[in-house]
């Protein structure tokens, strides 16, 4: 019988931070992880590095703080993910209202999607 491949330590440090969200999970997904509430896919977790959903709107607070978009290869970029600032990720408070912005920013861009 296989083992189990053991999580990610960034990842578990991810996932704790973020305890106070309920049912927040992470999947593997190709070389990293992809973070869900419920079915609602919401962030990232690449190379060490945490990335959420973000839109027009609350991707000014990444850029402000010069941080870039989610690039999985050289000529791949996500626009639509931006990598979270450390000092927010190190304050629980801080990456939760964070996260709970990026879920509201994916929830609605699946309803402009007409649900896809």
């Amino acid at each position: 019988m296989p083992k189990a491949r053991a999580i990610d330590p960034f990842v578990e440090f991810v996932l704790d931070q973020l305890r106070d969200m309920e049912e927040v999970r992470a999947k593997r997904m190709f070389s990293g992880y992809g973070l869900y509430r419920g079915d609602v896919f919401f962030g990232i977790v690449s190379q060490a590095r945490l990335y959420f959903k973000t839109d027009e709107k609350s991707r000014k607070a990444y850029v402000k703080r010069e941080m870039g978009p989610f690039q999985p290869t050289a000529k791949v970029t996500l626009k639509s993910y931006y990598e979270v600032p450390a000092d927010v990720l190190e304050d629980r408070d801080k990456a939760c209202a964070w996260a709970m912005r990026a879920l509201k920013c994916s929830r609605e861009a699946k309803e402009g999607d007409g649900g896809a």
